[in-house]
């Protein structure tokens, strides 16, 4: 199997920029051969910076370009034709979470890389931050004891749109809000402490009036387990305030994460009643682009199996989505059927 594995960045996009610094800080094991978007200009741009191979389509670069694998990294709701297109062509996929806008267009998708025999993952970057992963250490060392309750909060504040409606803001092509889209981040770390989600119940509003689905929303989370969770996010207001994003309390103790870059992670137990801080987030988070894609590069050349297999994102697509029909309902809705 060769050492390194050439890629294709499929959207040229704010992500993929942050996708190609992670594979310039950390995975030396990936070289970007061709840079992929309709908008010829940001294809143009990305392969000036990564020495590859610019392309308008992704039909023309299966044809004409030098990979084994893609990083889809598209709206939403172009996820299934896209990823199916590169199965069909026996490459290599990693896309951008969520999978896609509906369980059953995941199912395709699942089907055609199960089909193809190639390696399909879907990226998740908060499976890789430094802070969840050393909170699921404490949980699986006993340390917080059984986790009891917890509290995720994601948000920024919303200014007057600059120029055209970004593509999250248009239904057709992100298939949801902020549930959806950046609110999953929140979403799986919640899962990898507490176990999987069996009902939500839960409110959205329509803040921002550029934006075609939901700007707010608050839920609240049960688990198989029984553990309950309280989820908010919010794209609204001029200016938020400092915090907490996390607090995950347990029967033994408590860990709570504070918001921003420069936040620390503290830790109220036996040992440390009045807190002691554990860890500093510092650039962990944008660091953990890089970490999934070694972690893609890890099982394609390696064989080395994923951190989470691609179906495991359909805990947040589903919560969502749950989510939403319990805004409509306003009622407790299950999860998983």
């Amino acid at each position: 199997m060769s050492a390194v594995l050439k890629i294709a960045l499929v959207g040229c996009g704010r992500i993929a920029q942050a996708h190609w610094q992670g594979i310039l800080a950390h995975v030396p094991r990936i070289q970007v051969t061709a840079a992929v978007d309709t908008n010829r200009e940001q294809a143009e741009k990305m392969a000036a910076a990564s020495g590859a191979q610019a392309f308008g389509s992704l039909e023309e670069a299966l044809e004409k370009g030098d990979f084994a694998a893609v990083d889809i990294m598209l709206p939403h709701a172009l996820h299934e034709e896209a990823a199916v297109r590169a199965f069909a062509a026996r490459k290599h996929v990693i896309l951008e979470k969520p999978m896609s806008t509906t369980t059953q267009s995941c199912e395709r998708i699942l089907a055609a890389a199960r089909t193809s025999g190639k390696v399909f993952m879907v990226a998740e970057q908060s499976q890789y931050w430094p802070d969840a992963l050393a909170i699921q250490k404490l949980i699986h060392n006993g340390i917080l004891g059984e986790p009891i309750t917890a509290r995720a909060y994601f948000g920024g504040p919303s200014h007057p749109l600059q120029g055209p409606r970004p593509w999250r803001f248009i239904h057709k092509l992100a298939g949801g809000g902020i549930t959806m889209d950046g609110g999953a981040h929140w979403l799986r770390p919640l899962r990898m402490w507490l176990g999987e989600i069996d009902e939500v119940v839960g409110a959205t509003a329509r803040l921002v009036p550029e934006m075609d689905d939901e700007s707010l929303t608050r839920a609240l989370l049960r688990f198989e387990s029984g553990a309950l969770a309280v989820f908010d996010t919010l794209h609204g207001g001029a200016y938020h305030g400092g915090g907490e994003e996390f607090r995950i309390t347990g029967t033994r103790g408590e860990v709570i994460i504070e918001r921003g870059s420069g936040g620390k992670v503290w830790l109220y137990d036996e040992t440390h009643p009045k807190g002691e801080a554990i860890l500093e987030k510092r650039d962990g988070r944008m660091a953990a682009f890089g970490y999934e894609l070694a972690d893609f590069a890890g099982a394609v050349l390696d064989g080395t199996p994923l951190a989470a297999p691609p179906e495991f994102s359909l805990g947040e697509l589903r919560t969502a989505l749950a989510i939403y029909r319990s805004a409509q309902t306003r009622r407790w809705e299950k999860v998983w059927e």
